[in-house]
């Protein structure tokens, strides 16, 4: 098992750091951790997608006599809403959930999104933890604290900053997900490597066939890696303000405009942001930021990883799109900002981009 550490330590009375755990069948573990930390009662939030984790989750909980009750949500990005948090929060208040109960989100990011909402908000606060069962989950969103819903008007619009207890990421549920969302969660491994790590990248493009067969020593590195740069990310920019942390959305600019526009669940996030990352490395060759050879090694990594790098046929113009980017949080005043590389292992936000540059880079 590997352990990494979040250091976030603001001041001599507040500590929020905690570890990710990553191992080989490690979700069992979580009942002794919450008992070791005097946990007492605890309710788990989960999809109907990961019964099977879910019920593994419960027993270890029950074995050690802490009281816990379960929550399950309909599977979908459709669930990140206003009134499935409504729901809950209802839901909640009915069976007394008080500030002593400890939230446990098992399953992919759409759980991790949303039962980090629901904790950061109700009775103004409550402990969390993560368990993610899905590729993207365990290096990206149970990460970092970020929490969110969405709105009509764009993806994860709504949200705070709420950092866990901890994070459970056991590589043995990655076994039970379809082939199409386990490929989806690649997409997120090969952006860390595009943003900060070549040698990272330099090593997926050796172990393409292992991980794509699933192969535990594979999958623990990429796991691994992935997570301890962004608890690195993290540590240095907690809640985006210096501007490091927004490297973190490479690709997700342009990801989170086809996503809303395809409508929900219509494209995974991975398969979003791999188009994203093919477009924005496409932007940044049009602005000489990159040369052919950059965008090549990228797509080609992509592609091996059997992911999309363009546009399936949306009833929705580029000008369309342009205007939902413009809504994108990293936007201010309306002004397109993108994360772009200069070579593999270094990003750069870059601002005042023409929509005709970006619409060129849109296929």
């Amino acid at each position: 098992m590997h352990t990494i550490k979040v250091h976030l330590t603001r001041d001599a009375q507040t500590d929020q750091s905690y570890d990710i755990l990553i191992g080989d069948g490690i979700i069992g573990q979580i009942g002794q951790t919450l008992a070791d930390n005097s946990v007492t009662r605890c309710l788990v939030i989960s999809d109907a997608s990961v019964d099977m984790h879910a019920l593994n989750v419960i027993k270890s909980i029950q074995e050690v006599e802490v009281t816990c009750q379960a929550l399950t949500i309909p599977s979908g990005e459709s669930s990140k809403s206003l009134s499935q948090a409504g729901n809950i929060w209802e839901e909640m208040a009915l069976q007394a959930i008080d500030r002593s109960t400890h939230i446990i989100a098992v399953g992919g990011g759409v759980v991790g999104d949303l039962a980090g909402f629901i904790a950061a908000t109700f009775a103004r606060g409550l402990p969390l933890w993560h368990i993610p069962t899905t590729l993207v989950a365990q290096v990206d969103s149970a990460i970092g604290g970020k929490t969110g819903i969405n709105l009509d008007a764009g993806k994860n619009l709504v949200g705070c900053f709420w950092q866990p207890q901890g994070v459970f990421s056991d590589i043995q549920t990655l076994s039970t997900l379809p082939d199409r969302e386990y490929r989806s969660g690649l997409a997120e491994v090969i952006k860390y490597g595009i943003i900060l790590d070549e040698e990272f990248f330099g090593w997926l493009e050796d172990h393409t066939d292992e991980l794509l067969s699933r192969e535990s020593s594979a999958l623990m590195h990429a796991v691994s890696r992935s997570s301890a740069l962004k608890a690195h990310v993290v540590e240095k920019d907690e809640r985006e303000v210096t501007g490091l942390r927004a490297i973190l959305n490479y690709g997700h600019t342009f990801a989170h405009a086809f996503e809303k526009a395809a409508g929900y669940g219509t494209l995974l996030h991975g398969e979003a942001v791999s188009i994203g990352m093919a477009c924005a490395a496409r932007l940044a060759h049009s602005l000489d930021r990159v040369g052919e050879d950059m965008v090549c090694r990228q797509n080609t990594l992509i592609s091996k990883f059997q992911l999309p790098q363009s546009l399936p046929s949306l009833d929705v113009s580029k000008d369309d799109l342009i205007t939902i980017m413009a809504r994108d949080k990293k936007s201010v005043h309306g002004q397109l900002r993108f994360i772009l590389p200069n070579k593999i292992g270094h990003v750069e936000m870059i601002a005042d981009i023409h929509p005709d540059l970006v619409k060129s880079a849109i296929q």
